[in-house]
């Protein structure tokens, strides 16, 4: 449950505070004011509030947020560092807990964006092999195509006997 609520906005894996706050078991409220209490603890990297037009993009991709939709306020967004200091200000046995799990679900992201990017590298290197050795064999088949070149004959009669 955990990775499916990790968005990336603005370049940042993020949990959205509805999903904190049900993951930590408390209201989306009691989570933001708790946040608001110790905001000099959440600088702009550990936490951002969404744009309408971000708000509007998440809950047009996200089904369990629709009631995000009709809320007056704008979501505010946590990163990996930030769900951590959210589960500190909270305080909670539950939230400290649900934080180590948090931890995890981001460690496993980046392993698996570390083993696509090797994955991807290596995808380029065979292309690029490949396209050499298809460079020789296309100019191969280049040469092939080509019309052997015959010596000209020469023009008028033959006056030699053979």
């Amino acid at each position: 449950m955990i990775q499916q609520s990790i968005y990336l906005i603005r370049g940042r894996r993020v949990i959205i505070d509805a999903d904190l706050a049900l993951m930590f078991g408390v209201p989306t409220k009691v989570l933001n004011q708790a946040v608001k209490r110790n905001i000099e603890r959440f600088p702009a990297d550990f936490m951002f509030q969404l744009t309408k037009e971000e708000k509007g993009e998440v809950v047009t991709n996200c089904d369990r947020l629709k009631q995000l939709k009709y809320s007056p306020s704008l979501p505010y967004a946590f990163t990996e560092h930030g769900a951590i200091m959210a589960a500190n200000v909270l305080n909670s046995e539950r939230a400290i807990t649900t934080s180590v799990y948090i931890v995890r679900a981001f460690v496993q992201l980046r392993e698996m964006l570390l083993t696509h990017r090797d994955l991807a590298r290596k995808l380029d290197e065979l292309e690029q092999k490949y396209d050499k050795q298809f460079a020789v064999v296309f100019a191969a088949i280049r040469q092939l195509m080509e019309p052997p070149l015959k010596p000209k004959g020469r023009i008028g009669f033959n006056t030699k006997k053979s």
